[in-house]
């Protein structure tokens, strides 16, 4: 099988798209998350960009170059930060994006490139583009575009950790606090680990493991057979600290914690404390136990 071709992939997302419903209801915040991906589709398309797929508040999109890529995430910013409705909600975007090899497949895109600009997207914060050092490294000489390095970050199926850096989009950041909007990506060395359990199967993820990936997709670390749960469901990853819980499905990913409080995140995250249950797509009480995974922190 081919290893596919040089491309960049890019993810954009709205954050916090769950308060838009909560505060504006069904209809006006899906007009509103439809309205922003629209926009980013524009911005790609005239940046040479062949948009994959929408899911929820999330649009997946490649390019021919790295820089087509990153000059494209720039004007996404651009454009949701000028608009002056979604300034006066305070709505925003993350962008993440990498180029690297993927295979095209029936209308999608996978592969290793794939895998790193999800990670690039699920570290990125609101008003912010992070990509890896390698996909700057392609730009032609010289480029305008700023980049500021945040260290370095594991990704799944890499055996070394890889450099990252933030895309400076702003027209002038004099007045911004760079420091402030820093992730600090530096491995700790403890033995910080957190136990899984799936049926009769069981996983340990530590400090320094690469992303655990949940989902239908039989390439998931943790793989979780069930109608109703995405192909590339949720992440559980160590971040500051702590092991955090990344939601990426359709439908949402319900934790019951360790007093019985149940808690539904969706295209967000959580951190897993003490232990408890991870139930992908169904409440804890309606979904089989087959499909429900226990977790325990066991703090060093």
């Amino acid at each position: 099988m081919s290893d596919g071709k040089k491309q960049t992939i890019l993810f954009a997302d709205v954050c916090r798209s769950t308060q838009l419903f909560e505060q504006f209801g069904d209809e006006t915040a899906h007009r509103i998350i439809d309205r922003i991906l629209s926009m980013l589709g524009q911005v790609a398309q005239s940046n040479c960009g062949r948009v994959i797929k929408t899911i929820g508040d999330e649009i997946m999109v490649t390019f021919p170059s790295a820089i087509e890529g990153v000059e494209a995430a720039i004007g996404m910013q651009q454009a949701v930060s000028s608009d002056i409705e979604l300034s006066r909600e305070q709505i925003a975007i993350r962008v993440g994006l990498h180029c690297g090899k993927a295979l095209d497949r029936d209308g999608d895109v996978y592969g290793d490139a794939v895998n790193v600009s999800a990670r690039m997207a699920g570290l990125a914060k609101r008003e912010q583009i992070v990509t890896t050092a390698s996909t700057i490294e392609q730009f032609p000489l010289g480029s305008a575009i700023r980049t500021r390095e945040l260290g370095k970050t594991r990704v799944r199926g890499k055996l070394l950790p890889i450099e990252i850096v933030d895309v400076q989009w702003q027209e002038d950041t004099s007045n911004v606090t760079l420091v402030s909007r820093a992730i600090h990506l530096d491995i700790p060395e403890s033995n910080h680990v957190m136990q899984l359990k799936l049926g009769a199967l069981s996983f340990v993820v530590k400090e320094t493991s690469p992303p655990i990936l949940l989902g239908r997709d039989q390439n998931s670390d943790v793989i979780v057979e069930a109608a109703w749960v995405s192909r590339n469901h949720a992440m559980i990853e160590f971040r500051k600290g702590n092991f955090i819980l990344t939601d990426r499905s359709t439908n949402g990913t319900y934790v019951q914690t360790h007093d019985g409080d149940q808690i539904h995140i969706h295209r967000d995250e959580l951190l897993l404390r003490q232990s408890g249950k991870i139930s992908p797509g169904k409440a804890v009480p309606e979904a089989p136990a087959d499909v429900v995974i226990l977790y325990e922190d066991c703090p060093g």
